[in-house]
């Protein structure tokens, strides 16, 4: 199912990862020609290259179009694309063993910030920033929370999809007829209907790491960006809350699945995992969402890095593409079917910009009050990597550990 691809997990590698800064550790030798990262990158590869892409975060549901494109457009660059998936937390194993190796086959990684951070730590991406600015040139036209996750992103990776998030809640208005709109009208539906409010273990899922993070400004909390000396109200209200949860499935889909079929009311949500779940038919049409007040965005992106060892022959390819995927055109494809809604990570690309099939799924599943709420709003960038880690380690300890579906 399509929706499994939004719940990566944070595991050992991730979990140990720092910051997302750049790490400066010497890159593997690659045995194939052109192989020498520290060679320069010539503009055109020599001959055209076969591409190996590995996907940890979902991310070619937005962008496989704009690859294909590109390929079709210049086959004098890329000859061929491969296509992998993998977990999030077996990425750093997968690239550390080519590097091991000499021999580094993946020319291009899509990954969300988990993936990121965590192979920056060690040391594993080319850093493409500031040097290959001049061939990025796209990168300028930005939406201002896209350019502050590029910001977050460090230099090692490109954001080339982005999305608002959330925290929504997502309910059943037949079972939920006045949703909650305060943190406090979330607590008391929980205690007057045990069991029936439902969200993710937060190492686990997307929607549930956003509703952890969204708490701190819902709440009035000291410092958002502090979980672990400025979250006392956030971890107070979280550990009241799971008063009355049964458990937390491991994952964002099955939250989705019990929504749909009625083992609970309310879940919480982002704006993807509102609209394509109802366009797969897991969740059923009529479902609504609601925000709670003090709402802030937390936001979210997927990046474009480049394993060290890669040939300057493969750089300079990957270099080309990405820059084709930051075209208005070629973003209007993410879109998609509202999986990473809105999905663009730069200016002035419209629905109208967007495929029909695209068009149609978010005519029939989205919804108008986004537009709105995503510029009302304040979006946020989420925790730093280190930060993020400390959460959800005292979550798992503190707030639902226990409860976790095993």
């Amino acid at each position: 199912m399509r929706i499994n691809q939004r719940t990566t997990v944070l595991a050992s590698s991730a979990l140990l990862a720092g910051l997302l800064a750049a790490c400066g550790a010497p890159s593997s030798p690659n045995s194939q020609a052109g192989a020498a990262t520290t060679g320069e990158v010539p503009q055109k590869p020599t001959k055209p290259v076969v591409l190996n892409v590995l996907d940890v975060a979902g991310n070619l549901q937005l962008t496989q179009g704009m690859i294909d494109d590109f390929v079709k457009q210049h086959p004098d660059v890329i000859s061929r694309v491969t296509y992998s998936k993998a977990p999030a937390p077996d990425l750093v194993g997968k690239i550390k063993a080519q590097q091991g190796a000499g021999r580094v086959d993946i020319g291009l990684v899509l990954t969300g910030t988990d993936g990121l951070s965590a192979g920056a730590e060690q040391g594993l991406w080319q850093q493409l920033l500031p040097t290959f600015a001049p061939r990025l040139s796209n990168m300028s036209t930005y939406q201002e929370p896209a350019a502050k996750m590029q910001e977050l992103g460090g230099n090692n990776g490109v954001t080339v999809t982005y999305y608002p998030s959330g925290p929504l809640l997502e309910y059943m208005p037949d079972k939920v007829p006045n949703a909650p709109t305060s943190a406090e009208e979330l607590l008391a539906y929980a205690k007057a209907n045990p069991g029936k409010v439902e969200y993710a273990r937060p190492a686990n899922s997307g929607p549930g790491r956003t509703f952890l993070m969204g708490l701190p400004y819902i709440l009035g909390d000291k410092d958002p960006k502090d979980p672990v000396n400025g979250w006392a109200k956030t971890w107070a209200y979280l550990g009241e809350l799971g008063k009355y949860i049964n458990n937390y499935p491991t994952g964002t889909t099955q939250t989705m699945k019990d929504l749909g079929n009625g083992t609970v009311n309310i879940v919480a949500s982002t704006t993807g995992w509102d609209i394509n779940p109802r366009v797969l038919g897991t969740v059923p049409e009529s479902a609504k969402v609601s925000t709670m007040k003090g709402f802030h965005w937390v936001t979210d992106a997927h990046y474009a890095v480049i394993p060290k060892g890669a040939s300057t022959d493969q750089q300079a390819a990957v270099l080309q593409l990405v820059q084709f995927m930051l075209t208005k055109e070629q973003q209007a494809k993410a879109y998609d079917d509202g999986y990473f809604y809105p999905g663009p990570a730069v200016k002035d690309v419209d629905i109208s910009m967007a495929p029909q099939k695209s068009q149609d799924a978010i005519k029939k599943f989205g919804r108008p009050e986004y537009d709105k709420l995503i510029a009302d709003n304040p979006k946020e960038v989420p925790l730093d990597n280190k930060s993020m880690v400390a959460a959800f380690d005292k979550w798992d300890r503190e707030v639902g550990g226990s409860k976790v579906e095993k």
